[in-house]
């Protein structure tokens, strides 16, 4: 039954900790927009959310009913297979680089404009997810009181 309650909060704690770490990151883009050669970060949210509450992000094949699924993740052996999420450079890495729209002569890839926006928003996020723990606390207090 305690379980049960503490699950919402335990999603949201995790959110806010993502929160919390990506208005860190935008914050850094936001302070190097000058830097030359300087390469944008962010995180991408849903896939980071989908780490913490242990879901799978991998790209999987679904064989259909005639064929078998070789130890490569393929249907065919002449297939090439997929990479995984464990292989690679950066395969732990929660940051992704961010998308460059505006060319600068000096090789910084940080859109201010974007990157404000961004910051914006997820501090409005961060502040209904506290909002939403609180409340969430605020209720679980006044049933164990009896209120």
């Amino acid at each position: 039954m305690f379980a049960n309650l503490t699950n919402a909060l335990d999603f949201q704690s995790k959110a806010l900790v993502l929160r919390a770490e990506r208005q860190r990151v935008i914050a850094s883009n936001i302070a190097n927009a000058d830097t030359p050669g300087y390469t944008g970060r962010d995180i991408n949210f849903k896939q980071a959310m989908g780490q913490a509450l242990g879901e799978s992000t991998d790209l999987r094949l679904a064989p259909s009913t005639t064929q078998s699924m070789s130890a490569a993740g393929t249907t065919h052996a002449r297939h090439i297979p997929l990479p995984s999420a464990t292989e690679g450079a950066g395969a732990n890495s929660k940051l992704d680089y961010t998308v460059q729209t505006q060319p600068a002569m000096d090789g910084n890839s940080v859109d201010l404009d974007r990157e404000r926006a961004s910051f914006v928003d997820n501090s409005v996020r961060y502040e209904a997810t506290l909002r939403f723990i609180n409340g969430s606390s605020r209720t679980i207090l006044s049933a164990i009181q009896g209120q």
